[in-house]
């Protein structure tokens, strides 16, 4: 007999956080219908282990070009093993569902190519695979839903012993203990206001404190920041009439200074409205004042996070809500409110038409008017819970439903070489109007936008690669960044320039595209200065600039116009060995982009457009085209 024979286990590898939140939902689901559940991260789980289970359900988000999480290298080097044999897991049964964006050339790969291991190694799939789409209005939750319905009939079919009450057996009113256990101390002369900390690493400290205790950490996150900076420069890149506000910011290390790379990500832990904050402590009659430690309650078919380490020190409660609770950003995602809250606060609503209304909401046929409720009109989560006053959630419900407080990620857009103790970003400050006319803002470009450079104000951060390595001097470059995807070529550039001041450099053409050359003509001075007087972008280095503006004109112009206009050059230059760095929106522009490559290389070198396309893929495997495209 199999180990764990009754049992489904649930494994997921995630970059940041949905693909926990889709398997949490699946694990929910499967309790709901009397079955055993385990789930774990893919870092925190034997891979060798698998022949033993009977059943596994793989939840796995792609990054970047068809990347596996950082959670998921380990395991999925252990897969691929020569030695494991097209029988090692014959008899074991397995699902899997995939969590990408279909406005990358890669969509979902990492599922793809683990659903076809899985079956090269003898598994046997219950259904075919599931791929949830970021593109979608209603995001990944729109495949989940029936993806997990046809999941549960195959499973009840062919796995009836899974189910201890019988296949039809359904409880519509379990929702069990929460995950985390909060205790409260009493803790004297202890000061943990952020505001008032003078030493960083005491600041560090307590910023680590706080996360490492989150219900929201993934494990790959580091608690503590690398840095802290100041913003020294805050200025406008569009013109103010324009409707996009882009920022050009820059930043000194208040800290150590921290080498970077062009290319390299920085990533922003935003800080809160200190009276959105005030507001969800009131509504929620927490006591801001009161200091905690928070730990995994220890239960078995929960998931734990096995390398949290929760210091016994306590926090002071207000403080861990800044640090960690995202509660008033705009529309956490669908399956998080019906998944999560919203289920969770009809067990807490005393207001008997709450309590339908939240169990409607978190129904499958309540799906279109919650897309009306939240989707749309983007609330909040301060805002769902004063929509529902009756509702009271425990703090320890809280500490898990809350979406966690992410750092966001900008692209570098300097070069250490020309600023060794500065960071410089191009942020574009996020905002709409909802349907009912509500004024909605991005938390962390609208908060630094705000930031005032004759105020000293600590900014935690962290330093990551991005997916654009820095390039060698010696490397032609073909820079495609339309708005602000030229953000990083601007490092690109800045350091090739001071690479010439003592030695010889490659040649380097970039094509940027904005609405309007008045309006949004991003860091147009700098460009144009670089290619002129034998600068890096000039044509008598070789190199070149070319601007797409696409709404100047009555037919639009974008970047791949623009390139199909320079074929020659850039089949030239790639002859020479020139490498492709992509970046800017994940909709259509990657994928129209590496279209107008296959029909330069088609047309330049006269060979088919299949040849084409295999001499692009060959440039990706030696790892010369590279995208950083977001939603």
């Amino acid at each position: 007999m199999k180990m764990n024979s009754k049992k489904l286990l649930i494994l997921y590898a995630t970059q940041t956080g949905n693909a926990l939140d889709a398997a949490e939902c699946i694990a929910r689901e499967a309790e709901r219908r009397a079955c055993l559940v385990a789930i774990r991260s893919t870092d925190e789980y034997d891979a060798s282990s698998l022949p033993e289970e009977d059943t596994v359900i793989f939840v796995v988000s792609t990054t970047g070009q068809g990347d596996t999480p950082d959670s998921m290298k380990v395991f999925w080097r252990f897969l691929l093993q020569r030695n494991l044999g097209s029988h090692w897991l014959e008899g074991v049964h397995y699902a899997v569902f995939g969590l990408g964006d279909s406005g990358y050339q890669k969509y979902n790969f990492v599922a793809k190519k683990l659903d076809k291991r899985l079956s090269d190694l003898g598994a046997t799939a219950v259904i075919d695979r599931g791929l949830g789409d970021d593109q979608h209005p209603s995001g990944y939750e729109a495949a989940l839903d029936p993806w997990m319905a046809l999941l549960w009939s195959r499973l009840s079919e062919i796995k009836p012993n899974f189910f201890l009450e019988g296949p039809d057996f359904l409880n519509v009113e379990l929702i069990g203990q929460p995950k985390f256990q909060v205790s409260y101390h009493n803790v004297d002369n202890m000061d943990s206001q952020l505001s008032t900390a003078g030493d960083f690493e005491y600041l560090a400290m307590q910023i680590g404190r706080a996360r490492s205790m989150s219900a929201g950490r993934v494990s790959h996150e580091k608690s503590k920041p690398d840095a802290f900076l100041k913003m020294i420069k805050n200025y406008p890149l569009t013109r103010a009439s324009h409707e996009k506000d882009v920022r050009h910011l820059e930043f000194e290390f208040l800290s150590q200074v921290i080498q970077y790379e062009v290319g390299n990500v920085l990533e922003v832990l935003p800080s809160q409205n200190p009276a959105a904050v005030d507001s969800f402590l009131q509504r929620c009659n927490l006591d801001p004042e009161s200091f905690i430690t928070i730990h995994p309650r220890e239960m078995e078919n929960h998931h734990l996070d096995n390398n949290v380490n929760t210091l016994e020190v306590p926090i002071k409660l207000k403080t861990f809500v800044e640090l960690t609770m995202d509660v008033a950003s705009a529309s956490p995602p669908a399956l998080f409110l019906r998944g999560k809250i919203l289920y969770v606060m009809s067990f807490f609503a005393t207001a008997e038409h709450e309590k339908e209304k939240l169990q409607y909401f978190a129904s499958p046929d309540g799906r279109d008017d919650l897309y009306q409720y939240n989707q749309k009109e983007r609330r909040t989560v301060l805002e769902v819970l004063e929509d529902f006053p009756s509702v009271q959630v425990p703090f320890e419900w809280l500490v898990q439903l809350v979406p966690p407080l992410k750092n966001r990620a900008f692209s570098i857009s300097s070069s250490p070489l020309v600023h060794p103790n500065q960071v410089h970003l191009t942020v574009d400050i996020v905002s709409w109007t909802t349907p009912f006319k509500r004024k909605r803002g991005g938390l962390c470009s609208t908060w630094l936008a705000s930031l005032d450079p004759e105020q000293r104000i600590c900014i935690p951060v962290w330093f990551q690669k991005g997916l654009l390595p820095r390039p060698p001097p010696s490397l032609p470059l073909i820079l495609i960044g339309p708005g602000t995807g030229c953000a990083p070529f601007r490092g690109f550039v800045e350091e090739r320039a001071a690479q010439s001041l003592y030695g010889s450099i490659a040649s380097i053409i970039l094509f940027f595209g904005c609405r309007n050359e008045e309006d949004d003509f991003l860091y147009k001075d700098f460009w144009l200065s670089h290619s002129k007087n034998d600068g890096v972008l000039s044509e008598a280095k070789g190199g070149g600039f070319y601007a797409a503006f696409s709404r100047d004109q009555p037919q639009k112009v974008y970047v791949q116009h623009k390139m199909q206009e320079q074929s020659q050059r850039i089949w030239n230059l790639l002859c020479e060995g020139a490498a492709i760095y992509v970046a800017g929106s994940s909709t259509k522009m990657p994928s129209d982009v590496m279209l107008a490559f296959e029909e330069i290389i088609s047309k330049e070198s006269g060979a088919p457009r299949e040849s084409a396309v295999k001499w692009l893929r060959s440039l990706e495997k030696a790892g010369k085209y590279h995208v950083e495209a977001w939603s």
